[in-house]
């Protein structure tokens, strides 16, 4: 029988919620410490996970004043992640970080120069390497079907209503408390169009603003709140709508986007009706104090010659869509028509059925539970590490160019100094 390694898990929101669900199912890991500043929130763990034995800490400080597990998971607010993750690497984990990592060029490559200081692993959790969708993609590229890859068109679609809860609603909207969209929401696709290119960028520009979510676009007398407001049952954007009318269709125990707006594990519709009356996911989406653009592009030239653009902008329905052009032929990813559409040129073109891939689960297209499922071999020495901190330090250096030359008027920027 494999030995368990001991976790502690540092953020207990919903992404640290996920990872310990993943985790305790593989059968292979101990939680023995939790952290969140919300006593709510490890409280849902303990009666979810009956974590009976774990210690809990309601402060960060004094949580990390000492080495508590073998692997630390980290998965608290973006500005907490870099002095969160030296410092877990000075007490000798192994860390698990979200992302993004950070919006600076010097904190990323201060937590880079700490990781080989000390010999700690870090995995940094871009989830759709591990995705069987993306990684098919991958292997075609690699097999040279389409011959020579020249280009790729990259378009990340979030849904309307994702896009009002994470980064107009919810602390995503501020800048203080996290990083500009274009790595907050974009990280994944920087990320994968750098895996795909393999190659380092040479320069970047981006164009982007926030044009929608401002008070001059709320509808004609807009009350503060969903729940006092006359658009309630009309609004696309009403929070009763979104929250209670689609919980009331779907029915779910407890799953996203429900459980951010009511931390009661199953959700019921009197917590949620709770949660939208006094809490941040009621408030009008265009009465919010949002610092971050609604929409952006990025044009993107490598250094072996291969050149990507990427589109980001809220939509109708969710779902990435990503086009891979080659001297052979052309790659297309659907994750809306859940398809890869392979056309190699002179030759019929073949359909391959993204759900017969993702036999794995639904999180991030099966990426999570793939990347967790792998964990264990990779802290074992057994597999390679696909997303440690220097594969991850180059789509990071993108989104940090590229966000300076947005805020320059679209300014061609070199990706490294």
């Amino acid at each position: 029988m494999e030995r368990k390694i001991t976790v502690a898990v540092l953020g207990c929101g919903s992404r640290g919620y996920i990872f310990t669900r993943l985790l305790l199912a593989e059968g292979k890991y101990e939680v023995v410490a939790l952290c969140d500043r919300n006593p709510q929130q490890l409280e849902k763990m303990h009666r979810t996970f009956g974590l009976a034995e774990a210690t809990d800490f309601t402060d960060a400080a004094a949580f990390l004043s000492e080495k508590r597990a073998e692997l630390l998971i980290i998965a608290t607010d973006d500005r907490f992640h870099v002095p969160q993750c030296v410092r877990a690497l000075e007490l000798g984990y192994d860390v698990l970080l979200e992302k993004p990592i950070s919006d600076s060029r010097e904190e990323v490559e201060q937590l880079l120069r700490t990781q080989e200081k000390t010999g700690g692993r870090v995995m940094v959790c871009h989830e759709l390497r591990y995705a069987p969708a993306f990684q098919k993609c991958k292997e075609l590229l690699d097999s040279g079907v389409i011959g020579r890859l020249y280009a790729i068109n990259a378009q990340e679609r979030p849904s309307y209503f994702h896009w009002a809860q994470a980064y107009v609603r919810g602390i995503g909207a501020s800048l203080s408390e996290g990083h500009p969209v274009i790595l907050a929401k974009c990280c994944h696709d920087l990320d994968l169009i750098q895996a795909y290119v393999g190659s380092e960028c040479e320069t970047v520009s981006s164009v982007g603003e926030l044009q929608f979510f401002t008070p001059a676009n709320a509808p004609e007398g807009a009350a503060e709140r969903c729940v006092d407001c006359k658009h309630m049952d009309s609004c696309p954007y009403s929070a009763k709508r979104i929250y209670v009318d689609g919980w009331k269709r779907e029915k779910p125990t407890y799953s996203w986007p429900y459980s951010k707006v009511a931390i009661q594990n199953p959700t019921t519709e009197e917590a949620l009706w709770e949660g939208i009356t006094h809490g941040v996911y009621g408030r009008c989406a265009f009465r919010c104090k949002v610092e971050k653009t609604d929409h952006q592009m990025v044009q993107m030239h490598f250094k072996n010659g291969v050149n990507a653009s990427l589109t980001m902008a809220f939509s109708s329905q969710a779902g990435r869509r990503m086009t891979f052009y080659g001297t052979h032929g052309e790659i297309i990813l659907d994750e809306r028509a859940e398809q890869i559409e392979l056309m190699v040129f002179g030759e019929e073109k073949q359909i391959i059925s993204v759900r017969a891939l993702r036999v794995d689960g639904n999180n991030h297209g099966g990426g999570d539970e793939k990347l967790i499922h792998e964990l264990y071999d990779i802290l074992t020495g057994k597999e390679p590490l696909q997303t440690g901190l220097r594969e991850s330090l180059e789509s990071h250096l993108m989104g940090i160019a590229a966000e300076e030359s947005r805020l320059n008027g679209g300014v061609l920027v070199r990706v490294h100094r």
